[in-house]
């Protein structure tokens, strides 16, 4: 397993992430996204919550140039589950779950960013009520738009302290080189406010935009959450 904060240093630019799997104590589940931005509108967001998860939106609405693609649900939860992305694959793949269809529907019907020459990933992950998660990615096959690889990876029983992470990008550049092989195996270690901050502050400083974390019991179904913003400094 990688150590997480240090995974996320080494790379000077992974974009957007989710991270799922369990707390240290084997009490909880746990649920990451954090964004990061390169441009003066891509910085000029903030997460705030919403009845059922958290919207990314714009931290000052009179310098957001271009809203398209960029401002959306990130998390979303529906009954015991939850559902995490970078982009409005969010509500679809929650449409699919709240009818007992499979997630893998909403994901045949989306595809990459349309945004060349990077072709942006779509990352999604689905947290169930009994622990057990899904990471998928939907990218540009070697970096050409005429071909969508989707892949889906799924984790039964993850041990205590133990989580994955997917993001999109492997590194700064020009194109963005998007996300290579399987999500990372990391650890998740200490409580929430440790583990919240080995995220924060393993993102780049310049790049880093907001970051969500939940904790869900698995016992008592009670969840604490944490959003950091740099545009509302707030601390972690």
């Amino acid at each position: 397993m990688y150590d997480i904060s240090r995974l996320l240093r080494d790379n000077p630019y992974p974009g957007r992430g989710i991270v799922l799997g369990r707390s240290g104590d084997d009490r909880c589940s746990v649920l990451a996204y954090f964004i990061m931005g390169r441009s003066a509108n891509s910085r000029n967001r903030v997460f705030v919550r919403t009845d059922d998860g958290i919207r990314a939106q714009a931290f000052d609405p009179a310098a957001m140039t271009d809203p398209k693609g960029i401002l959306y649900n990130p998390v979303r939860r529906i009954g015991e589950a939850w559902v995490v992305s970078n982009g409005d694959q969010t509500d679809a793949i929650r449409d699919c779950f709240a009818v007992g269809r499979p997630w893998e529907e909403a994901l045949r019907a989306s595809t990459f960013k349309q945004d060349a020459p990077d072709f942006t990933p779509r990352i999604s992950g689905l947290l169930y009520p009994d622990g057990h998660y899904a990471l998928s990615i939907l990218k540009a096959m070697e970096g050409s738009p005429r071909c969508c690889q989707r892949s889906v990876f799924d984790y039964d029983v993850p041990r205590a302290g133990m989580g994955h992470i997917i993001y999109t990008y492997e590194g700064d550049g020009t194109p963005l080189p998007s996300f290579c092989g399987e999500p990372r195996a990391v650890t998740i270690c200490g409580s929430q406010e440790d583990f919240t901050a080995a995220v924060w502050y393993g993102l780049h400083a310049e790049n880093r935009v907001s970051l969500f974390t939940a904790f869900i019991d698995r016992r008592t179904g009670e969840v604490t959450t944490r959003i950091v913003n740099r545009n509302q400094n707030i601390g972690v």
